[in-house]
Order: structure tokens, then C-alpha cells, then sequence
């Protein structure tokens, strides 16, 4: 009978001590292999349709993991793409409220409109800060710098009470963090970090009535027939949240779809569980070396003051972690062991 150890250890095998997931996470041997018969089914000519229908399945496990119809999921290739579909519907003049020093691809698209007020509050006030005028509230559910995670219960409640909309940024939390996106009305999240994807994939959850996104992206895969959508404009869009899709980078929803399925296979809680105790770990041992890592309680992304100048030397042993403003950040993912964490503090007391 399989276990989660040994079918994490069966799909990783990582040659370091890698500790940075929150960057991009390790690919499985299933999404590895699946990728290499992609390439093959390319370089011998065969049809591509399982590589379209491997789209398909992606967007299905993401939205089982999201928690809402497949008719509502988009499938992308980033988040700041997603991020600017989302920031072409707003009207001009429209206050976005944004959280400080969040990540460049969640906010930036806001302020390259150029015509819309942009209001930016530290995270801890987000919610607080929501007021009447307010259309739309843009975070992270876990900061990428530190990985705070954002009280989005509060912030769903702030919005609801003055009419705003949400858009959360799961990137750095889903897979290790339950997703819901009934609750926001736009989720995104890319899936090369901890969903262990390959990169340039990204899913979009939309409103069952769009939440009037305007389809500014769409080619021809967005159409209701896309093979009869491929000359001139396209005459009848998706019914469904496929409108926003972008042609997708087939390759990489491939291995993308067998990353999925192991994360239903093992479970999130179970990873979750998992990742939480080697960060708590981590963070006992930085308090025996007299080291105070930046507050983020529940969040398996760890991020240590004063310590970012040491990466280089740790990469040179072996051991990945990012340097992120002069912090070291070191992310604990599923693929990781206890004896991972040691062998971090065992590096950061020399």
C-alpha cells in the first residue's frame, strides 16, 4: 500500500538540499515523462489532440481544486496576463486596493492602465482599508517576499460590505493551501511553483456571470468551436470561462495535468500538514541559533532578516534557498525531509 512518503519519494529525487519552492517547485517523474512523450509526439509528426485534451484535463483538476465548475476556469499562461484582463474591465477612474510590496504581477497591470487610482496599504490594514468607492481589491493569499498569508475572510467580508470585488493570488499558496474561489469573485494561480508544474501555465476562476471581464485576449480558442474560429473574428465566443483563454502552451499543460493529478492523489491537507511542520521546524531551530525569522505564522514560506548574502555560498553547498531584500527565504514543500531543514541550520551556525 502506497504512502504519502513513498509516493512522494518515488516521483522526487532531487540532487540538493532544495529548499525554494516558493520560486518554481521540482517537476515529478510522471510530469517529466509525460513532457518527453509530448516532445516525441511533436518530433514525430503524430496528431497533437492528446496534447489539447490534456489542456482540458488540466483546467478540470484545477477547478476541483478551486472548488467551482470547470465552465469557470481560464486557462493562461501567467498571472500578470490574468492580471491585466482583469484590470481591462475596470472603468477608468476605478480605485483598485492593492497590499505593499506585493507581487509585481498581481499589481502592476493595475498601474500600467494609467487611468485608474491605485491605493496601496500595508497588508495587515487591507481589510480595513476597503471603503465606499472601492471596485476591486488585488492580493496575494501568501506573500511571496515573506509568506504572510492575507485574513482573506476579513477581506471577503470588508468587500461584501462596500460592494468591491476581489481578486486573490493563490501562486504561493495553492497546493498547500485550500483555495475556495466561490469566495473571491477572480482567483488565479500559476502552476509552476507549488503545484510542481512545468512553467507557463496559469488557471483564472471567473464569476458563473464573468464579473465583466471582457474577452480582450481572445484568439481563436476562444471561440464556442475553436477549429471553426480560426479566420477572421471570431463569431461566437465560449459559452463557458474559455472565452479568456489564451492558446495554450501545449507542452506544458501536459505536464502540468500529471502534476495535478498527484497533488488529488496525496491531498492538500496531507501536503499542508506536511509542509508546516518542516517550516515549524526550521523556525525552532533559527530561535537556537538566536535568529528571529520575519512573522508568518502558518505559512511554510520562512524568511530569515539579514541572512539574503549568504545564498551563493549556500547554492555552492548544495543547498537553495532566495535572497529576497537581504532576507533568505527558504520555502518547505512535500519533496522536502526533516533532514533538509537540518542541514540549513546546520549550514546557517557555521
Amino acid at each position: 500500500m502506497e504512502t504519502f512518503e513513498s509516493l512522494v519519494r518515488a516521483e522526487f529525487a532531487p540532487k540538493n538540499t532544495f529548499l525554494n519552492t516558493a520560486s518554481s517547485g521540482l517537476l515529478p517523474a510522471r510530469t517529466v515523462a509525460a513532457l518527453q512523450q509530448a516532445a516525441l509526439i511533436r518530433a514525430e509528426g503524430r496528431p497533437l489532440d492528446p496534447l489539447f485534451q490534456d489542456v482540458e484535463a488540466s483546467r478540470a483538476a484545477f477547478a476541483r481544486l478551486a472548488g467551482v465548475p470547470v465552465a469557470r476556469i481560464a486557462a493562461g499562461a501567467s498571472v500578470s496576463a490574468h492580471s491585466g484582463l482583469v484590470a481591462a474591465s475596470l472603468p477608468p477612474g476605478a480605485e483598485v486596493l492593492t497590499a505593499e510590496d506585493d507581487f509585481t504581477s498581481v499589481v502592476n497591470p493595475f498601474h500600467t492602465r494609467g487611468d485608474l487610482k491605485v491605493r496601496i496599504v500595508p497588508l495587515e490594514r487591507l481589510a480595513d482599508s476597503v471603503r465606499p468607492g472601492t471596485a476591486l481589491v488585488a492580493v496575494s493569499a501568501a506573500q511571496s517576499a515573506d509568506g504572510r498569508i492575507a485574513d482573506l475572510p476579513a477581506l471577503r467580508a470588508a468587500a461584501r460590505a462596500h460592494g468591491a470585488r476581489t481578486y486573490v493570488d493563490f501562486s504561493q499558496a495553492a497546493g498547500w493551501l485550500p483555495v475556495d474561489a466561490e469566495s473571491y469573485d477572480y482567483t488565479v494561480a500559476t502552476t509552476f511553483k507549488w503545484l510542481f508544474g512545468p512553467h507557463g501555465a496559469a488557471f483564472l476562476a471567473v464569476p458563473e456571470d464573468f464579473g465583466d471581464l471582457k474577452p480582450v485576449l481572445a484568439g481563436w480558442v476562444a471561440g464556442e468551436v475553436p477549429w471553426d474560429s480560426c479566420y477572421g473574428p471570431v463569431t461566437e465566443l465560449a459559452h463557458s470561462a474559455r472565452r479568456f483563454d489564451v492558446s495554450p502552451a501545449l507542452f506544458t499543460y501536459t505536464g502540468t495535468r500529471r502534476s495535478l493529478e498527484l497533488l488529488e492523489e496525496l491531498g492538500v491537507d496531507a501536503v499542508r500538514a506536511h509542509d508546516l511542520a518542516l517550516a515549524d521546524r526550521f523556525r525552532t531551530g533559527l530561535a537556537a541559533l538566536g535568529r528571529e525569522p520575519l512573522p508568518a505564522p502558518g505559512s511554510p514560506i520562512v524568511s530569515v532578516p539579514g541572512l539574503g548574502g549568504r545564498q551563493p555560498e549556500l547554492s555552492a553547498a548544495g543547498i537553495e534557498v532566495s535572497n529576497r531584500a537581504g532576507n533568505l527565504r527558504a520555502s518547505f514543500h512535500l519533496y522536502n525531509t526533516a533532514a533538509d531543514v537540518d542541514r540549513l541550520l546546520d549550514a546557517l551556525s557555521s
